[in-house]
């Protein structure tokens, strides 16, 4: 059915994104909204908004009942969930389904095989597609101890149902996995209502890498060649590229014809991303993880293909089918996204709540910045940290560092702590510039030498 009228069910810069999407689309906006949020730039930018309720997330963004009330009473005829909240929860999905509104996203069913992690490996292995040695779901500690001990430490613990750090533990020894295995089942609990975890062997100097994928109704699926994600600080990602550089001779195609394989196998509809874990000194990969949803990243990759990722979303899900093919695609120059955060690096990275008092972004032909922010708009206690993603395009690797580096300088903000010199500090570092990082490296080899004092100096 052609779309008419979209409730955005999401909160700061993600749903500034949607609304302007929707609006290239000659799409109607409504935006759903907490109590906290009623003066947001979103709400500023929408046709209309609708409160969900109190700035608690659990009474608002995560109530799936007040979400579906707010697309009915409105005439909503689709709803886009965007990152994170209940963006991978079928519930949503079929619920939708149920109200004759169109969820933009995959069904219940595609989601449900592949944004659960344990299912989705099984899927992995069936294709015939590397997955890293580890578990299915487990139900105990002394389960866990066991298939540690058979496939050897480390190993992470990881929740089954969600992703972005929440429900994994690194254990280096057997007297630690207890701990770990009750910490990591209950704060996925908490986060996704979802308890269930799994174990995977830990590669020490991996890399993070992952691939844009679009597919529509018609059995058409394609890549928007890979990302870079590899900067991590506690399994949260900090700075993403695309495309990834300097991989082993041969092992991307391999990554981006399993992708592909992988959607192509779900029935899917709608973006999805997969995750893949790269050894470099062996030349191997593995599969780890699909996200039926809008990444947080997803800039980078519209940078250097000039695809709309969340205009794809909206045509999919209104039934018009992809605008591209993979003979279209084509990949030009290179883009770094930084993820700025209301957080004081100088304090173990302690959230910074406040108003701001000053809000001046970066202004460049080859600079983006996705944000919802502005002068006078509190940043609450009560969700994200993040602010804004600066992002930059260079007709090459080197120079789209460059561009990020001086971006993340003009960036001037008053009233809250930022994390954005920080990250300049990180672009600039001899490792990240000549590409020999890992995902342990922020905290094991940048982070114990870092000093602001040293910069300011």
């Amino acid at each position: 059915m052609a779309l008419r009228r979209v409730l955005v069910a999401n909160r700061g810069e993600i749903a500034v994104r949607i609304l302007r999407a929707c609006v290239d689309e000659d799409l109607e906006t409504v935006l759903a909204v907490s109590d906290a949020d009623r003066g947001s730039l979103g709400a500023q930018l929408a046709d209309r908004v609708v409160c969900i309720g109190p700035a608690s997330p659990a009474q608002s963004y995560l109530d799936i009942d007040r979400l579906l009330a707010a697309a009915t009473v409105t005439g909503c005829d689709a709803l886009h969930p965007g990152y994170g909240f209940v963006s991978e929860r079928p519930e949503l999905s079929a619920a939708c389904a149920e109200a004759g509104i169109a969820f933009v996203g995959p069904s219940a069913e595609a989601m449900r095989r592949g944004g659960d992690k344990a299912t989705a490996r099984a899927l992995a292995r069936e294709l015939g597609i590397p997955v890293g040695d580890g578990s299915d779901v487990i139900a105990t500690a002394e389960e866990a101890a066991g298939v540690a001990e058979a496939i050897g430490y480390p190993v992470l613990i990881k929740a089954a149902g969600g992703g972005g750090g929440r429900g994994m533990r690194l254990v280096e020894s057997a007297d630690q996995l207890p701990g770990a295995w009750a910490s990591a089942s209950g704060e996925a609990e908490q986060a996704f209502g979802d308890g269930r975890v799994f174990v995977e062997r830990y590669v020490r100097r991996a890399r993070h890498v992952e691939v844009q994928v679009l597919a529509d109704d018609r059995g058409r699926v394609i890549h928007l060649g890979h990302r870079d994600c590899t900067l991590q600080r506690r399994y949260q990602k900090l700075i993403e590229e695309a495309p990834a550089a300097g991989l082993p001779p041969g092992l991307d195609a391999q990554i981006l014809a399993a992708a592909t394989t992988l959607i192509g196998a779900l029935d899917y509809h709608g973006a999805a991303t997969c995750e893949f874990l790269v050894d470099a000194e062996r030349a191997t990969f593995g599969f780890l993880e699909i996200n039926a949803r809008l990444q947080v990243e997803h800039p980078v990759s519209e940078l250097v293909t000039g695809v709309d990722v969340v205009r794809e979303q909206l045509r999919i899900a209104g039934g018009e089918g992809l605008s591209v093919t993979q003979d279209d695609v084509r990949l030009h120059g290179h883009a770094i996204e930084a993820r700025v955060n209301a957080e004081s690096p100088e304090r173990g990275f302690l959230p910074s709540p406040g108003t701001l008092e000053r809000w001046a972004a970066p202004l460049g032909t080859d600079v983006r910045v996705d944000t919802a922010c502005f002068p006078g708009w509190t940043i609450t206690p009560y969700y994200d940290s993040l602010l804004a993603k600066v992002i930059a395009y260079g007709e090459d690797r080197p120079q789209a560092l460059r561009r990020l580096h001086r971006a993340l300088h003009q960036l001037q903000v008053t009233g809250v702590a930022t994390t954005a010199t920080f990250i300049a500090d990180v672009v600039a570092h001899p490792d990240v510039v000549d590409g020999r990082v890992h995902t342990r490296w922020l905290e094991d080899e940048f982070l114990p030498h870092w000093s602001p004092a040293e910069e300011a100096a």
